[in-house]
């Protein structure tokens, strides 16, 4: 008897440890990664980067980037919805304050020691990467310079560098919004001042301030004239930059609408004290438009910007200026 509960006793024991040994076997071969999925790391390597061509030819960059730095092209990256791991900054200009970013700063001025420290995985240049900047922009991080057809080109440039991302979805519900926005504010517009002539003027403050009349085909604020609609003053149009006012043309400025922003700094910056005098001259009185109080002045860094947010935002600042 005693014997046969042993017996019985051992074989449960057999049993238990076979069993244990089967649910380990099972547990092993569970974890074990099928084919498809060993595969999957090297197809995805494969995939990690892409070859594009640039203005200077073909440039490996990764499909997908994730620390993105666009010089100066930080507009456009907000706009897709990415922040950028640097924002463009000049000692004398500042940066693009409208756009709030809360990045380091690299100044274009100085060294690449931001940039580096930035780590980025891609580099978004314009027309201001000349080859040797280029080159200097390439040793941090693959660099893609933008086609320089797409300078004027505010919806292109969008377009595009969502395509370099890989998030072109982005560029199509940015290009919808911007879209309503002109199309609403073309309208509200047309409405407000029907076809009264508008002259945008830039105080250039330093050491010999003095006015500038940007063109209509301004690459900051062409798009009043071909987006929104309005009227230029006759010396602006055909004008594809800006020509500075000599002291003689400043009284036959016969615009019915002066838009006017300093070139540096704000309306309120201690180093503008001596150029806002040009504004209290009895030349820039003598202004038909001054007389009437038709004079707007503007917030300069989303007026010397020629991308997607700063156009809106030049929208709205029109809107508030016209519409009653």
């Amino acid at each position: 008897m005693v014997r046969t509960v042993r017996n019985a006793g051992l074989a449960w024991m057999a049993l238990l440890l076979i069993m244990m040994l089967v649910l380990t076997a099972c547990a092993e071969k569970a974890a074990e990664p099928t084919s498809t999925e060993q595969k999957a790391p090297t197809e995805n390597t494969a995939a990690k980067t892409k070859v594009v061509k640039d203005a200077y030819g073909d440039v490996e960059i990764p499909v997908k980037p994730q620390r993105v730095a666009a010089i100066y092209q930080e507009d456009f990256l907000t706009a897709l919805g990415v922040t950028p791991v640097v924002q463009w900054y000049h000692p004398a200009w500042g940066k693009q304050d409208y756009l709030g970013l809360d990045v380091p700063l690299f100044d274009i001025t100085g060294s690449m020691e931001a940039l580096l420290a930035a780590n980025p995985d891609i580099i978004i240049v314009d027309g201001y990467a000349d080859p040797k900047k280029y080159e200097e922009f390439s040793k941090v991080a693959p660099t893609y310079k933008l086609p320089d057809e797409l300078r004027n080109d505010t919806i292109g440039r969008l377009k595009k560098i969502a395509e370099v991302l890989g998030v072109p979805e982005k560029a199509d519900e940015a290009i919808q919004k911007y879209n309503e926005k002109i199309a609403d504010t073309k309208a509200k517009l047309e409405k407000a001042i029907g076809n009264e002539t508008v002259a945008v003027i830039r105080l250039n403050v330093g050491n010999k301030p003095n006015l500038a009349l940007f063109g209509d085909g301004n690459v900051y604020t062409g798009m009043l004239y071909k987006e929104l609609g309005l009227t230029p003053y006759s010396a602006a149009k055909n004008q594809e930059t800006h020509v500075v006012l000599s002291e003689e043309a400043i009284p036959a400025i016969d615009a019915d609408h002066i838009i006017v922003f300093p070139s540096n700094g704000t309306w309120t910056s201690e180093e503008n004290k001596d150029a806002l005098k040009i504004l209290e001259s009895p030349i820039w009185k003598s202004v038909p438009a001054v007389k009437k109080g038709h004079v707007y002045p503007m917030e300069r860094t989303h007026w010397q910007s020629g991308a997607i947010l700063a156009n809106m935002k030049k929208a709205d600042d029109l809107v508030k200026a016209f519409v009653k």
